[in-house]
């Protein structure tokens, strides 16, 4: 069970380790990548064709802006890829606050998809790594079962005595 996180600036780190911590909470091994799609295309590729030969089976990608990453994994590889939209907060950016982000991954054009998650939803993106995976390894799935019974006992027993 392995997943590959790439990102395209080192200011995503913060906002994309999340995804590795749930990755690592569950037992499922992961690399991560810094690597932009508009500055470093042919080292994106030959990137992504190492992933493929070194067994990864998901690809999370998180990219602000122009948000190319995502969707040139996706043109370069048949393994899934889950957009992570970000939000940039450098002092040049546009101030969309990762609506820009957000609708370049999600609008893919047909054929090459990209599963696309909230924006800086880094954690629900590795939680889609996890399910994804889950559907070949059956002790990914019990430990993924047993999370969704906690959290729905943990929601059950939260709100039966609110104090303000």
């Amino acid at each position: 069970m392995k997943v590959a996180i790439f990102f395209g600036s080192k200011s995503d780190k913060e906002t994309m380790k999340k995804a590795a911590d749930v990755l690592t909470e569950f037992g499922v091994e992961y690399k991560a990548f810094i690597i932009s799609a508009h500055r470093a295309g042919p080292l994106l590729v030959k990137t992504i064709k190492e992933v493929e030969a070194d067994g990864f089976e998901v690809i999370i990608a998180g990219a602000g802006l122009a948000a190319a990453l995502p969707g040139v994994i996706a043109g370069n590889t048949t393994l899934p890829v889950i957009g992570v939209p970000l939000e940039c907060v450098s002092e040049k950016s546009n101030g969309l606050g990762g609506m820009d982000a957000l609708l370049s991954i999600v609008q893919m054009p047909p054929q090459i998809p990209v599963a696309t998650v909230g924006i800086n939803s880094s954690k629900n993106a590795a939680y889609l790594a996890l399910q994804i995976l889950a559907i070949k390894y059956p002790e990914l799935k019990e430990k993924l079962q047993a999370f969704r019974q906690k959290l729905a006992k943990d929601a059950e027993t939260s709100g039966l005595d609110v104090k303000f």
